[in-house]
């Protein structure tokens, strides 16, 4: 296990709720009947999940070491990968209040759910394609064995002081839970 395989594989379940937020905000924009609480739930996994622990993990611990290693931050691959991160709060925050307005059920919360759901979803899958497809790449030339070691511990310890014990297994639960509701042929 290297550190990047550990990031590509978060990856994959990060990749699977942008595709239960594209059916729900297909559904939101359609005006169909759905459970705001799960949009509620999904908010948190990108905040707490996404943002504070995946994103930290790389923010405060990868990118520092790859920085270490010559890979520029101003000017190049790291500073693109922070840039987008920022981008992306802005659209979780924009989604976070536009839910008060879709359980007030105003046009005004739709229209905003719905712009913000589709900005986040093109900027991530295009953010998780450059770092598995070219800045993970980079990591994993330059990267020893020993560096990756020492990272795996550091994602673990971030893992627990940022989002708990038992949260990550909690987080698949409910990835579960929503692709059964969402993405499930009926």
């Amino acid at each position: 296990m290297t550190a990047t395989k550990q990031l590509r594989d978060e990856h994959e379940g990060i990749k699977l709720m942008l595709s239960i937020l594209e059916k729900v905000a297909r559904m939101v924009e359609a005006g169909e009947k759905l459970d705001l609480d799960h949009i509620q739930h999904m908010l948190e996994f990108f905040r707490i999940f996404v943002d504070k622990c995946h994103h930290g993990k790389e923010e405060d611990l990868l990118f520092p070491e790859l920085e270490k290693h010559g890979i520029r931050n101003e000017g190049g691959p790291i500073g693109v990968m922070l840039h987008e991160h920022v981008q992306g709060r802005k659209c979780i925050r924009e989604m976070v209040d536009a839910l008060a307005g879709l359980r007030r059920g105003t046009g005004e919360g739709v229209r905003s759910f719905v712009e913000n759901a589709d900005g986040y979803i093109s900027l991530l899958g295009q953010h998780i394609s450059k770092e598995d497809n070219v800045l993970f790449e980079m990591g994993d030339k330059v990267l020893s064995p020993e560096e990756n070691g020492t990272l795996i511990a550091a994602f673990e310890k971030l893992e627990v002081e940022r989002i708990g014990v038992g949260k990550h297994e909690e987080f698949h639960k409910l990835l579960n839970e929503l692709q059964n509701s969402y993405l499930k042929e009926k």
